[in-house]
């Protein structure tokens, strides 16, 4: 079966700009993979590392001051 994904596809409510900036900081645009990365550490599975955090863009909010 060409599209036989071995896991469930389940659904999660997220902001439009946190999806569409993950899908822009996420390595190779895998936001997928970034998520279930980060869901492992998480859950301390074994082996599972905090994942790395992307650069910032070139463009961020400025400092909190305080």
């Amino acid at each position: 079966m060409p599209n036989a994904p071995k896991t469930q596809h389940r659904s999660v409510r997220i902001d439009d700009d946190d999806w569409r900036d993950l899908k822009t900081r996420a390595p190779g645009g895998d936001r997928s993979a970034a998520i279930k990365e980060l869901l492992a550490w998480y859950l301390r599975r074994p082996g599972a590392k905090l994942p790395k955090r992307p650069d910032p863009p070139a463009v961020d909010a400025p400092p909190v001051e305080g």
